[in-house]
């Protein structure tokens, strides 16, 4: 890999960009008053020194873990920016943790001091976190901190002078991800300065990046795809970030940063989606997209609308996303790449490349990248993005990489003849009827696509045969609020499932589809941070009320 040798690590990148280009606008951050504030490079660096100057002042242990808890802003990127500057070691923790949770991530890392950044207790956890942060915690508090008895990042950047930044040594420990805990306690996932950039460079022989670009960050930064996706590109590459200022203005920010690489998951893939279809039902699109004139006028407005309209490279990842929606998308003019990564691996893995994309599958290998189909059916790959090992756990870091040095991924897969990696389910999602026969959930849910059906999750351990939970999405509910036709719904599902069951092995059909009341969120531990579901959750959650579905012998069953 040929990183340059003047942006080694992301540090090197900033005050690269802060002396070739310091006027140019890095960072764009939205408030809630309507105010948009502008960061330039050289602007940033100097906030970043400023900041490095103020820790370097506090005597911590060299090396040091310091972690940032907050939504995407510009400062939390300026924050992981100065704790490297100052020669420590960053620790994310999503703002949608539990206080718990947060509690043991700062214990087990034992964070020296903590940077408190975007937070309003509405769709994070802070009124529950707050309780959790011990008492004795030196706290910096960025803009939009819910915390004002604390050291502020505004006053303490005026009051300091810039430090000499500690340009790292690549291979030091830059950084700790804890994984975001789907089952039992997360894991603390080390990364070099190196691991990370490498994934920048290799992401330019699929993508060619410049400095142009423009990108909208939102997904939280402390996973590693929207790290690797769209900090580190950003760093190592020059270009313009813009942030949103929450939910409710998202469309608005989009507008805003008119992105021209859009990386997401298939959630928000699936909300676009269905929101167009709101608008504008699939039978009168059919009909417009049909007639040459208007075809594609119209199908430039709805890329306009959705903000999607200079969006060069889109990319999605996390989960599958169905070939129904992918071919949707690239019949509107945006081809729609599926990506594959993870945590271990700096999410540097796998890719679909323009004009070579083959829907089903997530790509071939990455530059740099080997891989092959182990015991039982596991991807194994080995990355140039690949860890340090897992902080503090030796022998869970030992289990999960092969004597050879090859990632257990922990999801099973098939390579096909061209080398695409196709992602057949996770080994621990498996699970078995009470006829003894095992059932591979996600490949289930992939087939089932009905366009108001916003999240699936098939269940079923112990059962005669698997169940199918269908989450609608918000304007699906909205309708059926409004009087809509809950019958016509109903043999709608009823006709997808009989689809699905059509094209399924007879241990794998699905007995019923049950319509759930209960959203499934970030915030009651149903999704993941980067919006799966979270299957061993929402399991438990509906588990006693599987035999009483059962019962019912019926196609469709409504919580509501």
């Amino acid at each position: 890999m040929a990183i340059d040798p003047q942006k080694q690590t992301s540090l090197h990148c900033l005050y690269y960009w802060a002396q070739h280009t310091p006027d140019n606008v890095y960072l764009t951050q939205p408030f809630p008053d309507g105010r948009v504030e502008d960061i330039t490079w050289a602007q940033a660096a100097d906030q970043v020194s400023r900041m490095a100057a103020y820790l370097n002042s506090l005597g911590l242990p060299e090396h040091s873990n310091i972690g940032i808890l907050g939504k995407n802003s510009a400062h939390w990127i300026l924050s992981d920016l100065a704790i490297w500057a100052a020669g420590h070691v960053s620790v994310p923790l999503y703002p949608t943790l539990n206080g718990e949770t947060a509690a043991y991530i700062l214990e087990h890392s034992e964070a020296k001091l903590l940077f408190l950044g975007k937070l309003d207790g509405t769709a994070d956890g802070w009124n529950d976190i707050k309780h959790h942060i011990p008492a004795d915690m030196p706290i910096v508090s960025l803009p939009l901190s819910p915390r004002d008895d604390t050291p502020k990042w505004q006053e303490i950047i005026k009051e300091q002078s810039p430090a000499e930044p500690k340009l790292p040594d690549p291979d030091a420990l830059a950084t700790i991800v804890y994984t975001s805990g789907s089952t039992g306690r997360p894991k603390g996932v080390m990364h070099s300065f190196r691991t990370m950039i490498s994934v920048a460079d290799g992401l330019q022989q699929l993508f060619p990046v410049s400095s142009n670009e423009r990108m909208l960050s939102y997904l939280p930064l402390a996973h590693v795809a929207e790290r690797a996706a769209v900090e580190t590109q950003s760093l190592y590459y020059g270009f313009h970030l813009y942030f949103a200022n929450s939910l409710d203005t998202f469309q608005e920010d989009l507008q805003r940063a008119r992105p021209t690489l859009f990386f997401s998951v298939p959630r928000l893939w699936m909300k676009f989606y269905l929101g167009v279809n709101a608008k504008l039902p699939p039978k009168k699109q059919k009909i417009l997209f049909n007639i040459p004139i208007l075809n594609s006028l119209v199908k430039k407005k709805v890329l306009k609308q959705l903000g999607l309209d200079h969006c060069r490279a889109a990319l999605t990842g996390a989960a599958p996303l169905s070939g129904e929606i992918i071919g949707w998308y690239r019949g509107l003019g945006l081809e729609l790449l599926e990506v594959y990564g993870m945590s271990e691996n700096f999410g540097y893995s796998h890719a679909n490349r323009p004009g070579q994309a083959k829907v089903g599958t997530v790509g071939m290998a990455n530059p740099g990248v080997t891989h092959r189909i182990g015991e039982g059916g596991e991807v194994q790959v080995k990355s140039p993005g690949q860890m340090l090992g897992y902080y503090k756990n030796e022998e869970k870091t030992k289990e999960d990489l092969t004597d050879d040095g090859f990632l257990k991924t922990g999801d099973m897969g098939e390579i096909d003849q061209d080398g695409c990696l196709r992602i057949t389910g996770r080994v621990k999602d498996l699970f078995k009827t009470s006829k003894g026969k095992y059932v591979v959930p996600v490949p289930i849910e992939n087939r089932f696509n009905h366009p108001k059906a916003e999240v699936v999750c098939v269940a079923g351990a112990n059962q005669p045969q698997p169940c199918l939970m269908v989450l609608l999405s918000e304007e699906a509910r909205d309708e059926l609020d409004r009087g809509g036709d809950r019958a016509e719904l109903e043999q709608e599902l009823a006709r997808e499932l009989d689809a699905v069951n059509a094209q399924s092995e007879a241990h794998e059909k699905v007995a019923f589809v049950v319509v759930v009341k209960e959203p499934w969120t970030m915030e009651n531990g149903m999704l993941t941070p980067t919006m799966k579901i979270k299957r061993n959750v929402i399991e438990d959650f509906y588990n006693q009320k599987m035999d009483e579905w059962f019962g019912k012998k019926s196609k469709v069953i409504w919580e509501f």
